[in-house]
């Protein structure tokens, strides 16, 4: 979705911008197994002197938490149901 110059984004641009998002993230690569890699990467992030890092260990439990929900939330649908969904919201 393109913005016109010096025109401010409305709440009517954000689900098509929501739409297009996981569009694009979904089928980027195999969305499903995005939690299972986070975790393998920081598990090994953990290991090293980087890990003992609090905030890095938040931020990280955060993105893990975060790609789940999503995961979770999309896991009913086949892949067709949603890219179906969201050419229908980009284009609505």
């Amino acid at each position: 979705m393109q913005k016109r110059e010096n025109q401010k984004p409305t709440h009517h641009d954000v689900m098509p911008s929501m739409a297009k998002f996981l569009s694009d993230l979904w089928f980027e690569g195999d969305f499903r197994e995005q939690p299972h890699y986070l975790s393998e990467i920081f598990k090994r992030i953990l290991e090293t002197d980087l890990g003992d890092d609090k905030d890095l260990r938040s931020k990280m439990m955060e993105c893990i938490k975060t790609s789940e929900m999503l995961a979770e939330t999309l896991e009913p649908f086949s892949d067709k149901q949603i890219q179906k969904a969201c050419n229908k919201i980009i284009t609505a």
